[in-house]
């Protein structure tokens, strides 16, 4: 059992808020007996972390705040808070250095589970300055959690399009790369057409015609036919292999259509 998933022993709060808990913390709520008001929230998710840690904000009947685990005071929210724009803020810088469909997918799903807690904890702040009889300290707690909220939603989006993007570049690369080979592929075939008569017959019905090379100055006649043979074969090999000016299209196209950042994030 986790001990910050409990309510402190020395707190003085109505029984019926230690009857509604159990040993971890739940879904985060509020509730209200007596003149007291309890909050339960989460802390910020981790990445990778499954169960969620319970943290308590307590509001006595005097109006005084706590917290199970930072400390005491009207600030308690704000502190509470501040950790989730913290960490609001790492995954904004991972979102901005990250490149490839695998950083934007990693990046996607430690924001997912920080979204979720957040858009939670702005509605049960709401509730709280509902039952809180519009307390300073939660209209404020709940304008800041809004201002989150956003910020994290504006990020996810932001990052599910770059991944979309990245999966349909990458996406049309491939199908460009198809292109080019299936075409590439054609003019080998054209050229194998071309010379494939030719060559049946010189095989079927043989070729070796004198041509007087046969013992003159040798090795340079067959040196020559070498270097012949192998400057052709270049000249055929950057044929088949020269860029379609179609690529070269889609990739200016990918540049400019890239799509740009939000300004008010």
């Amino acid at each position: 059992m986790n001990n910050k998933s409990i309510l402190p022993a020395i707190w003085d709060v109505p029984d019926v808020f230690r009857r509604r808990l159990g040993d971890q913390a739940g879904r985060q709520r509020v509730m209200q007996a007596d003149g007291h008001l309890l909050i339960v929230l989460h802390q910020p998710p981790k990445p990778g972390e499954k169960i969620r840690i319970g943290r308590y904000f307590w509001r006595d009947a005097k109006g005084e705040w706590n917290s199970s685990d930072l400390g005491s005071g009207d600030g308690v929210l704000v502190r509470h808070l501040g950790q989730y724009a913290a960490a609001i803020d790492r995954l904004e810088k991972r979102e901005e250095a990250a490149e490839g469909s695998a950083a934007y997918f990693q990046v996607i799903s430690d924001l997912s589970p920080l979204l979720r807690a957040t858009r939670n904890l702005q509605a049960v702040l709401q509730q709280a300055r509902e039952m809180g009889d519009n307390h300073k300290v939660l209209i404020n707690a709940r304008d800041q959690a809004y201002e989150l909220e956003r910020k994290a939603e504006l990020l996810y989006n932001e990052a599910k399009n770059e991944l979309d993007f990245a999966i349909a570049q990458q996406t049309e690369r491939q199908a460009e790369s198809s292109h080019r080979m299936s075409i590439s592929a054609h003019r080998l075939n054209v050229l194998a057409a071309f010379f494939f008569p030719i060559v049946t017959l010189a095989t079927i019905f043989g070729a070796d015609l004198h041509h007087g090379f046969e013992d003159w100055n040798a090795p340079w006649p067959f040196l020559a036919m070498t270097g012949m043979g192998l400057l052709l074969g270049l000249l055929l090999w950057a044929f088949v292999s020269s860029p379609i000016e179609s690529a070269k299209r889609v990739q200016r196209d990918h540049s400019e259509a890239r799509p740009p950042r939000d300004p008010g994030r």
